[in-house]
């Protein structure tokens, strides 16, 4: 069982733990990096290029953070297990990196869907495999996936990134049953539409007034939106949260709107 921290407040602050986040040199996992470090965890900043990693550790540095980068291709598992391999024991995995094919179901072929799903899917089984040994021996583990909301809403042009994504949540709760008696903690954290800078050019499209409107909140959400849930989830407050999805998309899909 959990000991009770001091104060409630307390309850969320990371000190001492660990943190990956995949996906992390820009969008929400730059956003959620940044609030697990600001909430007391050294976080492990995770891209392909060392270079934009290495800038955004030393902009977390200068404001007295603890920061450090993994670089690696998801796809390349070898890289995946050398890199885990010399990081620090790793307490919190929020998986947020993936890959979108915005083409129709007819014209992607059978490798392109599955490659999609290899990055998007896969990866992060080969990944929680990695850290599970550890958070066993240490009896405390939290397993973050992010997920969408499309892996329940479906929409056009997004059949394998949605797939994956109903993969995610589905590992997610799988995870949830077979380690909820260990000290670890499995859930799914799913956005909706959110103003990161891949999605400026949709924002500013018909098609991005027509999610704004879709929107009960009636606009896009700001990046840092998403950081609440997930210290929330990462933190010993969330210890009796196990195999859920929380959805963070401003009451998209609890409407039906047109």
């Amino acid at each position: 069982m959990t000991p009770p921290m001091s104060t409630f407040p307390d309850q969320f602050r990371l000190n001492g733990r660990t943190a990956l986040i995949t996906g992390s040199a820009r969008g929400l996992g730059w956003e959620m990096a940044k609030g697990l470090a600001e909430a007391g965890a050294r976080v492990l900043l995770h891209g392909r290029d060392p270079a934009r990693l290495k800038e955004r550790v030393a902009e977390l540095a200068a404001a007295g953070l603890a920061a450090d980068a993994l670089s690696f291709d998801v796809a390349d598992r070898a890289a995946m297990a050398a890199e885990i391999d010399r990081a620090p024991a790793i307490d919190i995995l929020i998986h947020n990196v993936g890959e979108r094919d915005r083409r129709s179901f007819s014209d992607i072929d059978h490798d392109a869907f599955a490659r999609l799903i290899d990055v998007d899917l896969v990866a992060a089984h080969a990944l929680v495999k990695l850290l599970i040994p550890g958070m066993l021996e240490r009896k405390w583990g939290r397993l973050i996936m992010v997920t969408s909301i499309v892996a329940d809403l479906a929409i056009p042009n997004a059949s394998s990134y949605a797939t994956a994504k109903a993969g995610l949540s589905a590992m997610a709760r799988a995870m949830a049953a077979e380690f909820g008696a260990t000290g670890i903690t499995s859930n799914a954290l799913a956005p909706g539409f959110f103003a990161t800078e891949t999605n400026q050019r949709m924002i500013a499209s018909p098609n991005g007034e027509h999610h704004r409107q879709r929107t009960p909140a009636k606009r896009w959400a700001n990046p840092s939106e998403i950081t609440g849930a997930a210290i929330f989830l990462a933190s010993p407050a969330a210890s009796y949260v196990n195999g859920h999805t929380l959805i963070v998309d401003g009451g998209v899909s609890a409407t039906y709107l047109a």
